[in-house]
């Protein structure tokens, strides 16, 4: 029976959804002037203790409490990334999800892995040269042509710009161009932006010494 109930419990926080966040909800987050947020669920979405990676770090969940109108305050407002409490309520009244209204307690709880790989641009020459040989490995094993270091590039010269649009420069669909990103993301070359990507400063250099290596 434990199994099965581990199995079971397990299956129904599988089933539970991200919460998306705005810009500047993270970059509240991360600066800890916002520790909370209000969203209006028939049933809480997330639970205590459950993570969730985001380009800001990792956002741990503290607490999931349904509360009334009533019971959100003026400090709710504050520490939400609201004026005021009215400017909050207006909000959560506009939603067109149906259920009540819950408080979820959060903080960062450091930076992803790779996050801290790809801040990371202080690489030895060793370690440059590993990372082009991981790139000339996935080159060899794609199914088509080379494609690491066009992506690289198509994302060095456009940061920001939405995913689907850099697909359609290579003339390529969105969900697989994609999944590419998220390979060299792994290598920390790469960090996601609210819309599109960028190089990440390890990127950066890896970028440089390649064209270098090619003079």
């Amino acid at each position: 029976m434990g199994a099965l109930h581990e199995l079971a419990e397990g299956q129904a926080y599988a089933r539970e959804e991200m919460m998306l966040f705005r810009r500047e909800v993270l970059e509240g987050i991360a600066g800890g002037r916002i520790d909370r947020v209000f969203r209006v669920w028939a049933e809480p979405r997330v639970r205590a203790g459950s993570t969730q990676r985001t380009w800001a770090g990792i956002i741990v969940i503290d607490s999931v409490t349904a509360v009334t109108p009533e019971e959100i305050t003026e400090e709710d407002a504050r520490r939400s990334g609201f004026k005021d409490r009215a400017a909050l309520l207006t909000a959560l009244s506009k939603s067109t999800k149906e259920g009540g209204y819950h408080r979820v307690m959060l903080h960062l709880g450091g930076p992803t892995p790779e996050a801290e790989l790809a801040g990371n641009a202080d690489l030895t020459d060793q370690e440059l040269a590993d990372l082009k040989t991981a790139l000339d490995t996935i080159d060899t094993r794609s199914r088509r042509a080379p494609w690491t270091r066009e992506v690289l590039r198509l994302i060095q010269e456009h940061p920001g710009l939405r995913a689907l649009d850099l697909a359609e420069h290579l003339d390529r669909d969105k969900l697989p161009f994609k999944a590419d990103v998220r390979r060299l993301k792994a290598l920390g070359l790469t960090e996601s932006l609210e819309t599109g990507y960028r190089l990440s400063p390890r990127g950066k250099t890896l970028m440089a010494y390649l064209r270098s290596s090619t003079k």
